[in-house]
């Protein structure tokens, strides 16, 4: 591989990545408009393994909005993504995936603000699929696989003696 060939795999890495980050900032803070313009024109995400939908990306936003307004205080945490570039008409890295580790704790709305305990935790993995556009690299397919998810207990008063 040359020098030039090279950097432009770690500016596409870094690219790659920056639109992972984005994904989870956009989510975390209920940016709808910034979520739908990370995805490419025919982008879809599939979220049924957390109890959710698969739909395009407008269908998605509009999903997220609503069921998101349940918790006013989440936190994607998005780890050791593994990234690969793809071949698409024979064009050396056109396409990406990443696939990349989740946890994502989120407190529940009404709650006592006092409390800094998260009221429901899952984690799992994401399969991300990125494509070049003319506009950058874009996501095609956003798929959520939840492999846990913990709510918070009632306490529990000691047993009386």
């Amino acid at each position: 591989m040359t020098q030039r060939v090279e950097l432009a795999t770690v500016m596409d890495r870094l690219a790659v990545d920056e639109v992972v980050t984005e994904y989870a900032v956009a989510v975390d803070d209920g940016d709808w408009e910034a979520y739908r313009q990370l995805f490419a024109p025919d982008g879809r995400a599939d979220y049924r393994s957390a109890g959710g939908v698969e739909g395009d990306a407008g269908q998605i936003a509009g999903w997220l909005s609503q069921t998101m307004e349940l918790f006013p205080m989440r936190q994607h945490l998005i780890v050791n993504r593994r990234v690969r570039f793809g071949l698409l008409e024979q064009d050396r890295g056109d396409t990406a995936r990443v696939r990349a580790d989740y946890v994502n704790p989120m407190r529940f709305a009404g709650r006592d603000g006092g409390s800094t305990e998260p009221d429901f935790v899952c984690g799992g993995r994401y399969d991300f699929g990125l494509l070049r556009t003319d506009d950058g690299w874009r996501l095609r397919e956003v798929v959520v696989q939840e492999k846990w998810r913990r709510t918070a207990q009632p306490r529990q008063e000691p047993a009386a003696r």
